[in-house]
């Protein structure tokens, strides 16, 4: 077939398939306007094929093992190793074996138009696409088009390392084999988990980290999981820059480490190298050059958003700013607005502008909406829960310490090792610590922080007392069951005074 130029008009363009942008097009269906995804990889994105959920199903079948040998009766009855073969044939089933089949489908029972192809703005409200079809596609928004491209592995500049072909947490989450040695450059939260995932599945690992261990954590929680880690075999080398990777004749990888000490170089050997040193917002080649953003001091592009996930600083918007008038028309959600690099609160962001977007096409919203309305991405600002997947697992929401006093509050923090009923029950020999943060003035939370076996579930509780600025008088009547962890929130309330 000859390719062809189309010309499509929909309400509303999302240049993005992944989840965040799925539930900004079924908001605005849900809402009565119409929408288009652009997608050139699979529909769904990173957190259904590389990222969220095959790192969670590497990692369970570890986390469920040790479980099993932590408990006396239950120890005798297991085997020491993981089925390596077992564990990545799961693997594959949770991704699809990366097919988006349902995902379309999904699309399709929900109203929403795909087009597969690399889009780009080329003006206000308008899109073009280059089809994987072959086709060219020049669509108008009515309405909005919206950004929810996600982000991209952020590369340390580490000698050789560019020349080389290295495992990103796409090719380790995708991997077909167990590496005999594996080097983790990174000791942020996916450079952790897949360390942690990859020794129980039987590789001998190193993780380099240039400072510290998952950083944005209390001490005491990170601790914690650094001893995990140990107890797995990890060699774990904290405030070790990685000066230089080279690839040896035969396929394996060296890297030369530089620690604190003055004599402290040394080298690793490696069948695999996974880098994972962050990331940033995707935002090259979507045509933001044109509109006159740009990127400043060799670092990547940034957008500024407010709480509803329109752009800030659009030169070619006539008149005045949102809240006096102006004329919205350029949205980003998830990664790509790159305030929180979480899947769960890129769809909040996601619900949120949908739903405003919808509003503002009917004449339902102007100007700023209130905080806590269902237009408002406030959670943003107070609440952004937070789960390592680590074996302890580490559980936060809301600000720490030293956050809340950078934010000029009053405040107090209380803290304890996890040892209750529940957590004695739960496992021989649990270690865990908890730790709430108190903005004195109010007597609420301000945030919350877990560290132990199987602690991601306690954190819903937490995000509800930040969010709801549950009086600490009012939540201490919030009665925990026995024999559970949970129980733990009774001990942190009775050391506060209550």
């Amino acid at each position: 077939m000859t390719p062809e130029t189309l010309q499509r008009e929909f309400d509303v363009i999302v240049i993005g398939a992944g989840a965040v942008g799925e539930n900004v097009a079924d908001r605005v269906v849900q809402g009565g306007l119409t929408a288009v995804l652009i997608e050139a990889e699979l529909v769904g994105g990173e957190c259904s094929y590389w990222a969220c959920i095959p790192s969670k199903a590497l990692l369970r079948p570890g986390t469920a093992l040790h479980g099993a040998q932590s408990v006396p009766g239950a120890v005798e009855a297991v085997t020491l190793t993981l089925d390596a073969a077992a564990v990545l044939k799961r693997r594959d089933y949770f991704t699809a074996n990366w097919q988006d089949d349902s995902q379309v489908k999904w699309l399709d029972d929900a109203g929403i138009e795909l087009i597969r192809g690399h889009g780009w703005i080329t003006a206000p409200r308008t899109v073009e696409v280059a089809g994987l079809d072959g086709n060219t596609y020049e669509l108008k928004a009515r309405h909005a088009v919206v950004l929810a491209t996600g982000s991209t592995p952020t590369t340390p500049p580490i000698d050789g390392l560019a020349d080389l072909q290295v495992w990103g947490t796409r090719e380790a989450t995708s991997a077909k084999e167990v590496p005999e040695r594996l080097a983790v450059i990174g000791g942020g939260v996916a450079g952790t988990e897949l360390a942690q995932a990859f020794a129980r599945l039987g590789s001998d690992v190193t993780l380099v980290a240039r400072s510290g261990l998952l950083g944005t954590f209390p001490a005491e929680a990170t601790k914690l999981v650094a001893a995990g880690l140990r107890a797995d075999g990890v060699a774990v080398r904290l405030n070790t820059s990685t000066e230089s990777v080279r690839e040896n004749d035969d396929g394996t990888f060296t890297l030369t480490l530089q620690d604190q000490a003055p004599d402290g170089r040394t080298t690793v050997t490696a069948d695999k190298v996974l880098v994972s040193t962050g990331r940033h917002s995707a935002l090259e080649g979507l045509g933001l050059e044109s509109l006159g953003f740009e990127a400043e001091g060799g670092h990547p592009l940034k957008l500024t958003t407010d709480s509803t996930g329109l752009v800030q600083g659009l030169p070619d918007v006539p008149g005045t700013p949102i809240e006096n008038g102006g004329d919205p028309w350029l949205y980003a959600v998830g990664d790509a607005a790159g305030r929180n690099f979480f899947t769960h609160q890129g769809k909040y962001e996601a619900r949120a502008t949908g739903d405003a977007i919808a509003a503002r096409a009917k004449g339902e919203l102007s100007g700023v909406p209130a905080a806590w309305s269902r237009y408002a991405q406030t959670a943003n600002q107070h609440a952004v829960p937070n789960v390592v997947f680590t074996d302890p697992e580490l559980a936060a929401v809301g600000r720490t310490v030293e956050q809340a006093k950078q934010d000029g509050y009053n405040v107090s923090s209380v803290e304890l090792p996890i040892q209750v009923s529940g957590s004695s029950l739960h496992s021989e020999h649990y270690e865990g610590w908890a730790q709430l943060v108190v903005d004195e003035d109010r007597r609420v939370l301000l945030g919350a922080t877990f560290a132990g076996p199987d602690v991601g579930e306690l954190l819903h509780a937490a995000t509800i007392a930040v969010v709801g600025e549950v009086p600490l008088e009012r939540l201490w009547h919030a009665v925990p069951s026995f024999p559970t962890v949970s129980e733990v929130w009774l001990r942190l309330l009775e050391k506060y005074g209550l």
